[in-house]
C-alpha cells in the first residue's frame, strides 16, 4: 500500500488525476487546493463546472482547517452515520476557488476508508473524490466497469482493491451554520 500512496502523492503533487477506491465508490481524484487540477477533473467528466464536486479529508482537524466553522452537529453526524456520509458545510476555506460551490458551500467526506486516510494523511491536504463515470452517466459498480476515456484520461490508476464490487454512493447532508439540517440523498 505504501508505494501506491507514495505514487498517488507524486500525480497530485504535479497537479494529476488519480483514480482510486474510496470509501464508497471508485473516484477520481486531484489536489482539491490547486484549481488547474480541479478543472481537468471537470474536462474528464465532461462535467459543467457549476455541478459541485466532493472533497476527502482525513481526519476532523483536517476538515476543521478547511471549513471556517464546523458545526457541533457534524461530529455526531460522522460518528454516528452507518454508512458513508457527505456533509455540505458553509464557507469552506484554503481550497480551489472552482471547488466551491456558488452558495459558498462545499460537500466534504472525513474518509473512513484507511488506503484513502494514509494516502490523504501523507499528502497532507484533501483530495477531490468524483465518482469515476462520465458526467449523466451510471456510476461504475466495480473497477471492471469504468469507462475505457475515464481509464486513460487519468495519470495514475491506483493498483489495489479492483476485485471488489464497490458500495453505493455516499449519504450528503447540508449542515447550515444554523444547524439547519437538510438529507440531499440517503
Amino acid at each position: 500500500m505504501t508505494e501506491e500512496i507514495n505514487k498517488c502523492i507524486e500525480v497530485l503533487e504535479n497537479g494529476g488525476l488519480i483514480l482510486y477506491p474510496t470509501d464508497t465508490v471508485w473516484g477520481i481524484g486531484c489536489d482539491a487546493t490547486n484549481k488547474e487540477a480541479v478543472q481537468k477533473v471537470f474536462k474528464l467528466k465532461q462535467r459543467d463546472d457549476s455541478k459541485a464536486l466532493i472533497c476527502l479529508v482525513a481526519n476532523d482537524a483536517m476538515l476543521e482547517k478547511h471549513v471556517e466553522k464546523v458545526p457541533d452537529l457534524a461530529y455526531d453526524l460522522i460518528d454516528l452515520a452507518t454508512k458513508p456520509t457527505t456533509i455540505i458545510y458553509d464557507k469552506p476555506r484554503g481550497v480551489a476557488e472552482n471547488l466551491i460551490a456558488s452558495d459558498n458551500t462545499l460537500a466534504i467526506r472525513v474518509a473512513s476508508d484507511k488506503f484513502c486516510q494514509y494516502l490523504i494523511g501523507k499528502f497532507k491536504k484533501p483530495i477531490v473524490s468524483t465518482s469515476a463515470n462520465i458526467s449523466g452517466t451510471n456510476t461504475p459498480k466495480s473497477f471492471q466497469n469504468i469507462d475505457k476515456a475515464i481509464l486513460s484520461g487519468v495519470d495514475y490508476v491506483v493498483n489495489l482493491h479492483r476485485e471488489k464490487q464497490n458500495s453505493s454512493a455516499s449519504s450528503i447532508i447540508r449542515l447550515s451554520n444554523d444547524n439547519t439540517v437538510k438529507i440531499i440523498r440517503e
